[in-house]
């Protein structure tokens, strides 16, 4: 899709993200969204909403969504797919967009200001145990709260090109921080420790292959670096080192005709409110 004139003026990462990246994890969300059978019944909450591709998949099937990000350039990508201006189109569906506030979470109040959620999903980037269980508060007992994350790393095509990040941020893996926009190989009880630490009950889980799939060398590299799992790599060195680096982590995965190719596994747990 060609990106609207307002997308051209947002930053690069944010562009890749939303035009590349973003749509390798639509099996996950249409995975999630069966599971519930999301509907016009349904209230879904996203907190990391993004660009708001997912919530823009569910209020397709008729349902009323929030979304809330601390990323503003993520953020107003998602208003302008949510909430477009008369001259883009109408829309069909009840929308509400949430900046987040000073620890990365949205505020409880202008939660409570709308319908209760049915559904509450961290499908990119997960909340800190503290935000998790304000977010749980507004929502009310019973909710659904589902906290989605990479599989285990023998199971993750990707796994060598994201330990670039690590390697070059001159730091190792934080095993006991599962919140954030940052790389791990998903243990099995990390998501449910997040739940717990939260005050939530965990009710269930399922996995969903999420294939990585890119015209190129360069769409591929570009897609990974518009993640956020980089940035800090890039801190560390500079853009060059990480788009070189990344790249020849990625070659064992380039195709004759020179698409690239990487089957995934992700991980969600269920917990409830």
């Amino acid at each position: 899709m060609a990106p609207t004139l307002a997308q051209r003026h947002l930053p690069r990462p944010t562009r890749d993200w939303a035009e590349i990246q973003e749509r390798m994890l639509v099996p996950l969300y249409e995975a999630v969204y069966e599971r519930f059978e999301v509907g016009r019944h349904s209230h879904v909450l996203g907190l990391g909403c993004g660009s708001g591709l997912a919530l823009v998949m569910a209020a397709a099937r008729g349902a009323t969504v929030t979304g809330a990000d601390t990323d503003e350039a993520r953020l107003e990508l998602a208003r302008q797919r949510l909430l477009p201006e008369p001259q883009w189109g109408a829309r069909h569906w009840t929308a509400r967009v949430l900046p987040g506030g000073p620890d990365g979470g949205p505020d409880g109040a202008a939660l409570r200001e709308g319908p209760p959620p049915t559904l509450v999903t961290a499908f990119d980037t997960l909340p800190d145990a503290a935000v998790l269980a304000r977010v749980a508060q507004a929502a009310g007992r019973g909710v659904p709260v589902v906290l989605a994350g990479w599989g285990p790393a023998e199971r993750c095509a990707a796994a060598p090109a994201l330990r670039v990040a690590q390697r070059l941020a001159q730091r190792p893996a934080e095993p006991e921080r599962a919140a954030g926009r940052c790389w791990r190989p998903g243990g099995r009880d990390d998501l449910e420790d997040l739940a717990r630490r939260a005050g939530l009950r965990p009710d269930g889980s399922g996995r969903v292959a999420c294939p990585f799939g890119y015209a190129d060398l360069d769409s591929a590299v570009r897609g990974l670096v518009s993640t956020g799992l980089y940035d800090a790599a890039v801190r560390a060195t500079d853009e060059e080192q990480v788009a070189k680096e990344l790249a020849e982590a990625l070659r064992p995965h380039v195709r004759p005709d020179g698409t690239v190719w990487m089957q995934n596994l992700f991980r969600y747990v269920v917990a409830m409110t």
